[in-house]
């Protein structure tokens, strides 16, 4: 094989290598479900009965609707009044 060849060959691997490791996507990284702490309209899914995915929650801070966190931050994030994130489904705040 001639050092042209070999050249070609080395950079495609590591164009290759390059190419996987930026397309991991953002979801991969340490994120957590949190529950209660989207606003309407803006969860990233599971948003309980009558609805159906992303955006579908009725209410701000609907209990049952989940936005992804970074991990260890659900339960500290600063929301109005005396509500707190949770990383099981919420009772609270649920449309009527």
């Amino acid at each position: 094989m001639s050092d042209t060849t070999k050249s070609v060959v080395l950079a495609g691997a590591v164009a290759a290598a390059l190419a996987a490791h930026a397309t991991v996507p953002a979801h991969a990284q340490a994120n957590e479900k949190c529950y209660g702490v989207s606003l309407a309209g803006e969860n990233d899914c599971a948003a309980g009965p009558g609805t159906t995915c992303a955006g579908t929650s009725k209410v701000d801070y609907q209990g049952n609707a989940w936005k992804l966190v970074p991990s260890g931050t659900c339960e500290s994030m600063d929301l109005p009044g005396d509500r707190m994130g949770s990383l099981e489904p919420l009772k609270r705040d649920l449309p009527s």
